[in-house]
């Protein structure tokens, strides 16, 4: 008999099955206001779920349920208990109710200089805290998921930059007027009564609404750092290679670093509000989604459609005719054209594209001030948010949009089968990535020193490492170099620039490393993609190809993209109308699925164009089969024979007559197969 004092009896199904139950009811009913989240809180299995995930990210591996011991377990359900019964507090430092597995500390044998310095110095979030931070994640995400606007972009599932780039290339053709807006100010902080009012919008369940109130409003404990006292300059000493402990996870690789470091301006804040950790950034979508829907409504009253245009000439300027991305016709703005704006949120930055003239922008700028002002208590003025012209080129994201003017020959049957051909004129939206930021970004990274004349910079964080593992490291950079620039109209020479600068850095880097003096050197034994040996002092080992060949020493990989012609073309896949990420899609089909009003009307359909689907005909055949046991042979006789589809319409047609079997059959042979059949 299982231990009734177990608390793995408390899980009755998998946690990943509870979490796709309530994002498949909140998208069911996304305008619903929910008051029950309580109940998900009591759920045990979202606690062992938010502990196998915080387990991953503080000892690097996956811990599967099984591995988790029955000690752990029980803290982890008073824990859940303390919650429950409000006596948990945040940014707890001495009393624990659930500790880390990598934390071995006494705490009761510590001194009293000890526990001061913890008490009154900057710390990680506790243990037990991220646990609770990663339940209340669960349980509201798939809540505010299902309600956000689909013109935000930051910190959320299934979208990223990119979809941003695609976005802005397929729907911001034909503006002329630009408004960029930084309102990162407020993801610094954001006042208590204005998130929990933004939360309470669509979540009225208190239990969550008081424990998000008190990870916001319970002090943070941070080190005073005194300004005026000065460090003293410690030598350098040989520091002893420090061995990782087996349950550390590795610290990120120089390439995963420095792609790190190429973080744009717009997605470098992250808000980290109080004890809130990873609700922090939904906590600040909850709060900046009322500013989406107030431009929603902005974007239908600016809307004025114009019949002598043809894109967006219609009442709803979503539906426009023909898609107005790269390398579509798109005409230029003009009195007689349609006047639209269109906006796009990354963060805490956003982008509004106004077609029309510039008094429309300037109003919208009026009001958009005022509603920050009102709504966020955000002083803002005209220089946080200019307006520019889209030929003085736009900055977002590290790309810069910009118009090109072309004259493309339209060529079109007249009346008579006479081909014409005119000279017209349109505009194409440049996407183009932005090599002054690029360069910034090197330098930042220190690989290289300059402005007007970049000069490459050695890499010394890779001096000691070897050759083969340095060029794979800067290869899997260039990789994902490559890949941040896909859809950048200029991707083959920006990524050029790229393999130009880590080429030089390397180079420079093995010319000291080898004392070989110059690049030039480096360049003539090791190549140009620097994939032979330097180690031997006069060029590449005459031996070598022969070692590689048996396998006694390391193959080097010569770096990438050396020549344009290798660099992949842009990526110019047009992006769909109303597109959605594949979870969201996969839930909008399931709920279009399991709706008993569009299956049944699938199935009048059916027969209403003479069809059967497979579901229908194979319940239709059991159906019958239970009212009368004659129907073995003829269903055996359908499924087995040659043209089923039609024949199994033949015998449905005719199995809804009982008199028609009673008269083809004896009541003995009904008697016999009805008992087979029960066997």
């Amino acid at each position: 008999m299982p231990d009734p004092n177990d608390p793995a009896t408390l899980m009755k199904e998998d946690g990943v099955a509870v979490c796709s139950q309530m994002w498949i009811e909140n998208f069911r009913e996304p305008e619903k206001t929910v008051t029950n989240l309580t109940n998900y809180l009591r759920r045990f299995e979202l606690w062992v779920l938010a502990y196998q995930k915080v387990c991953a990210d503080e000892t690097g591996a996956y811990m599967p349920r099984s591995a988790i011991t029955r000690s752990a377990l029980e803290d982890l359900l008073g824990l859940r208990n303390a919650v429950l019964d409000d006596r948990f507090k945040w940014g707890a430092r001495l009393q624990f109710f659930i500790r880390s597995p990598k934390d071995k500390t006494d705490y009761d044998s510590l001194s009293k200089r000890k526990i001061r310095a913890i008490l009154t110095t900057t710390q990680p979030a506790a243990f037990q805290d991220r646990i609770v931070q990663e339940v209340l994640f669960m349980i509201l995400e798939p809540v505010y998921e299902a309600r956000f606007s689909q013109r935000s972009f930051a910190f959320r599932p299934g979208r990223n930059a990119h979809t941003v780039l695609r976005a802005i290339r397929r729907s911001f053709a034909g503006y002329l007027w630009y408004i960029k807006g930084d309102l990162s100010a407020m993801l610094d902080g954001m006042k208590v009564g204005m998130v929990i009012s933004s939360l309470m919008r669509d979540v009225r369940d208190k239990k969550v609404i008081d424990l998000i109130k008190a990870a916001l409003t319970t002090p943070v404990i941070t080190s005073k750092v005194d300004d005026g006292e000065k460090k003293k300059k410690k030598k350098r000493k040989y520091q002893k290679k420090r061995v990782l402990a087996e349950d550390e996870p590795k610290p990120d690789p120089y390439w995963l670093e420095s792609f790190f470091g190429f973080a744009p301006e717009e997605a470098e804040m992250l808000p980290s509000w109080g004890h809130c950790g990873i609700l922090s950034p939904l906590l600040a979508n909850i709060c900046l989604d009322e500013l989406d829907r107030w431009m929603e409504d902005k974007i239908k009253e600016f809307h004025r459609p114009s019949k002598n245009d043809v894109i967006w000439n219609s009442s709803d300027g979503d539906a426009e005719q023909g898609n107005t991305s790269w390398p579509e016709f798109v005409p230029t703005s003009g009195p007689d054209k349609t006047r639209k704006i269109d906006y796009i949120r990354y963060g805490g930055h956003v982008l509004i594209g106004v077609r029309g003239p510039r008094a429309d922008a300037a109003t919208l700028r009026k009001q958009l001030i005022e509603f920050c002002d009102q709504k966020y208590m955000l002083k803002l003025d005209n220089e946080s948010l200019p307006i520019e012209h889209i030929t003085k080129g736009i900055m977002f994201l590290d790309h810069v949009l910009c118009r090109r003017v072309v004259y493309p020959t339209l060529r079109y049957t007249a009346t008579g089968g006479k081909i014409i051909s005119e000279k017209g004129v349109g505009t194409l939206l440049s996407v183009t990535a932005s090599l002054k930021q690029c360069i910034k970004q090197f330098r930042k990274l220190s690989f290289l020193k300059g402005d007007r004349d970049p000069d490459p910079q050695p890499c010394f964080r890779m001096f000691h490492a070897t050759q083969a593992h340095t060029n794979s490291q800067m290869n899997k950079f260039l990789s994902v170099m490559v890949e941040w620039y896909r859809y950048a109209d200029n991707r083959k020479k920006i990524v050029n620039f790229c393999s130009y600068i880590i080429r030089g850095s390397l180079a420079k880097l093995y010319a000291a490393k080898y004392k070989l003096r110059s690049r030039a050197k480096v360049y003539k034994i090791g190549s140009r993609n620097l994939s032979r040996p330097l180690k031997e002092k006069k060029g590449q080992s005459p031996e070598y190809h022969n070692l590689l060949r048996m396998g006694l020493v390391e193959s080097i990989d010569g770096l990438q993209y050396t020549r344009m012609s290798l660099v992949p073309e842009t990526d110019y896949t047009p992006f769909p109308v109303g597109w959605r990420p594949d979870h969201e899609k996969a839930l909008l089909e399931y709920l279009r699925l399991d709706d008993p009003k569009k299956l049944e009307e699938q199935r009048s359909c059916l027969k209403d164009q003479g069809l059967i689907s497979p579901q229908d005909y194979v319940s239709m055949l059991v159906w019958n089969y239970k009212r009368n046991a004659v129907a073995v042979d003829r269903l055996s006789s359908v499924l087995t024979g040659e043209n089923s589809i039609k024949r199994g319409a033949e015998f449905l047609s005719t199995s809804n007559d009982e008199n028609s079997y009673q008269k083809n059959a004896n009541e003995e042979d009904n008697e016999e197969r009805i008992s087979v059949a029960r066997m």
